[in-house]
């Protein structure tokens, strides 16, 4: 969610070291990161294996949305990629930021728009997408983590960046 950063002095900067997590499956948080150097990646675990739902990067607000909603457990992990620094908003300023249906809108199609990807049968197609969509995402987050968020091997991905997908697969 790329809203304007926080204007308060009622935030609470937290920096985390690269494997430190935020919040993990189980925990209730109700809580808004807003991004402001760093990377996070929001996952779930699907036997054993992360599945990368988002990121969050520099610039970028993220939660756990379905905790955030329904002040239940998530199911959700949110973990640093490297050193990471975000501030939480007060709550007088998250509950602004949420009443702003605008901004809940462009959250909700943040998720949308990740369920599409992941429907998405082709790696060149689900590529393709998320580079039109994000194109700072392949600047803020490391290869490696974009291959998983993608569904294909690191190898797939280097092969795809290797193509003009404008040029060659029309």
């Amino acid at each position: 969610m790329s809203i304007p950063p926080l204007t308060t002095d009622k935030a609470k900067s937290i920096t985390l070291k690269k494997g430190d997590y935020l919040f993990q499956a189980g925990d209730v948080n109700t809580l808004l990161y807003y991004v402001v150097s760093g990377c996070l990646q929001l996952y779930i675990l699907d036997q054993s294996e992360e599945r990368i739902i988002r990121f969050g990067y520099k610039g970028s607000y993220i939660c756990a949305l379905d905790s955030l909603i329904t002040h239940q457990p998530t199911v959700y992990y949110l973990q640093a990629i490297r050193q990471t620094e975000v501030m939480v908003p007060s709550l007088e300023e998250t509950t602004a930021l949420l009443n702003d249906m605008e901004r809940l809108k462009k959250l909700v199609m943040q998720f949308q728009e990740r369920e599409i990807d992941l429907l998405t049968d082709s790696p060149i197609d689900r590529y393709r997408r998320v580079l039109h969509r994000s194109p700072t995402l392949f600047q803020e987050v490391p290869q490696k983590y974009i291959a998983r968020y993608l569904r294909m091997t690191p190898e797939t991905f280097s092969r795809l960046k290797k193509l003009d997908l404008n040029q060659d697969l029309q």
